[in-house]
């Protein structure tokens, strides 16, 4: 009979004897291993990845939104042009005359023309969130402010060239 890799000292034991004595070598030593239906093999399994590092807080990484306005008072915008990001939040800019705004709070350009930013005096609906809310924490007397954002467009002539040539 083969013994293998068994010590002298354990040879001559019994099975179970020689079980638990392999059980007691292998928990020393930390090793994964898997048993096989014959109760004297046991099979050695170790890692088949390598181990890496973790992969927690990377993120951070991206530059910042730029924020603000893209278009100051006086510039001239076609319709389209972007005006101005903001939070969604935090609306620091409202819509005025010719400006749209988009879900993410753009205000944009919606017709050919020159920027004219405007502060206006804003008093809310008398029963509105704002009013509840913003109101009794300001000083008696006190007039709220809003920034508007207006384009003002360029008056385009009725007529084309070939029209004239004609």
């Amino acid at each position: 009979m083969h013994h293998g890799n068994i010590p002298a000292p354990l040879r001559h034991k019994s099975a179970s004897f020689k079980m638990a004595t392999l059980m007691s070598l292998l928990l020393q030593h930390r090793a994964p291993f898997l048993f096989s239906p014959s109760p004297t093999t046991v099979v050695m399994r170790f890692a088949s990845k390598k181990t890496g590092s973790s992969s927690k807080n990377t993120g951070g990484k991206s530059p910042g939104r730029r924020y603000g306005f893209k278009k100051q008072d006086g510039h001239f915008v076609h319709a389209g042009n972007i005006l101005a990001t903001q939070r969604k939040g935090l609306m620091r800019w409202h819509p005025g005359a010719y400006v749209g705004i988009g879900t993410n709070k753009t205000l944009y350009a919606l017709e050919d023309g020159v920027v004219r930013f405007t502060k206006e005096v804003y008093i809310p609906l008398p029963r509105s969130v704002e009013a509840r809310e913003m109101i009794p924490k300001l000083v008696k007397g006190a007039v709220i402010y809003k920034t508007f954002i207006n384009v003002i467009p360029t008056k385009q002539g009725n007529t084309f060239k070939l029209v004239d040539m004609v």
